[in-house]
C-alpha cells in the first residue's frame, strides 16, 4: 500500500513537471482567435483572468505551415544552431577527450592543482566570465561571428570533468598489460581509453548539446547581427500578433532535444552518476 501511495505521488509530480511541456504543445496547434483569448489577460488589454485548456477546442495546423513553409528566418536560425553545435562538440573531442584521458591516466607535476582549476572554471556561471571573455574574443577580432560561440564551448570543462570519471574507473590491469604486450600510450588511447569510456563521452555530448542548443546568453551578448542568432532566441518577445508562431517555433526546437535526450537517456544517467561520485 505505501510503495503504490509513493508512486501515485511521483506519477502526480510528473504530470505536474510535464505541464508546461503540455502547455506548450497545445499552444501549437491553437488557432490565433482561441490564443489570443487565452493570452489577452497576460499580453493585451484584458482584465479577465488567463485561462488554458488543455487540448484545443479547433485545432489547426495552419501556424506549423506558416512556420515551416513561409518564415525563411527560421530556417536560417535553425541552421546557425546547427553549425554552432556540431562544430562545438566535434571540438569539444578533439580537446575533451585527450584532455580527460591525460589526467586520468598519467601522474605529473601540479595535475591536481590544474585539475583543481578546471573544476572552479566549470562552476563558474557565463556572467562572471562575460567580460573578460568578450575583451579577448573582441582582441581576436571574433565579436559578432559564430567563433565567439564556438571557440569558447570548444574549452568547456564540463565534458572534460564528465569523460574524467568514466577514464578513471577503467581497471589499471587492463592498461598495464596492454604496455606489457608492446602496445603504445597512443594505440592504447584509441584502441582502450576510447572504446571502454564511450559510455561518457556519449554522456558529455548529450549534455553538451543540450546546453548549446539552448543558448540564450552568449548569443546575445557576442552576436550583434541579427542573421546569426541561434534558434533559442527566436522570437523574443512574444505578442498577441505573433504568439501562434512563437508556440510552434518552441515546439519545433524542442523536438530535436527531445529526440536527443531519449535517443542518450541511458548515457545520460551514467553521467550525471559518475559526476557525482567523490573521487
Amino acid at each position: 500500500m505505501k510503495k503504490k501511495i509513493i508512486f501515485l505521488i511521483l506519477v502526480i509530480l510528473s504530470l505536474f513537471m510535464c505541464f508546461p511541456v503540455i502547455f506548450l504543445i497545445a499552444g501549437s496547434f491553437m488557432g490565433k482567435a482561441e490564443l489570443t483569448g487565452h493570452l489577452a489577460p497576460v499580453l493585451g488589454k484584458g482584465k479577465d483572468f488567463v485561462s488554458w485548456g488543455l487540448l484545443p477546442k479547433y485545432p489547426t495546423i495552419r501556424s506549423y505551415v506558416e512556420l515551416l513553409l513561409d518564415t525563411p528566418q527560421f530556417f536560417v536560425m535553425f541552421w546557425n544552431s546547427v553549425k554552432i553545435v556540431f562544430l562545438s562538440i566535434a571540438g569539444q573531442l578533439v580537446v575533451g577527450i585527450a584532455a580527460a584521458w591525460g589526467f586520468a591516466r598519467y601522474n605529473f607535476r601540479f595535475k591536481k592543482i590544474l585539475f583543481t582549476l578546471y573544476i572552479v572554471v566549470m562552476l563558474m556561471p557565463f556572467q562572471v566570465t562575460m567580460l573578460s571573455s568578450y575583451l579577448v574574443l573582441d582582441s581576436f577580432k571574433m565579436l559578432d561571428t559564430h567563433w565567439s560561440i564556438i571557440l569558447p564551448a570548444i574549452f568547456s570543462t564540463f565534458s572534460i570533468f564528465i569523460m574524467y570519471r568514466f577514464f578513471c574507473n577503467i581497471p589499471e590491469a587492463i592498461i598495464e598489460s596492454a604496455r606489457i604486450d608492446g602496445a603504445s600510450e597512443l594505440k592504447i588511447f584509441f584502441k582502450i581509453g576510447i572504446p571502454l569510456g564511450m559510455p561518457g563521452i556519449m554522456s558529455a555530448v548529450i549534455l553538451q548539446f543540450l546546453e548549446l542548443w539552448n543558448l540564450i546568453e552568449q548569443p546575445l551578448t557576442f552576436l550583434k547581427d541579427k542573421s546569426l542568432w541561434p534558434l533559442s532566441i527566436y522570437l523574443p518577445n512574444i505578442t498577441l500578433e505573433n504568439a501562434d508562431i512563437a508556440f510552434t517555433a518552441s515546439a519545433v526546437t524542442l523536438i530535436a532535444a527531445i529526440i536527443v535526450f531519449f535517443a542518450g537517456q541511458s548515457y545520460l544517467e551514467q553521467g550525471i552518476a559518475a559526476s557525482a561520485v567523490k573521487e
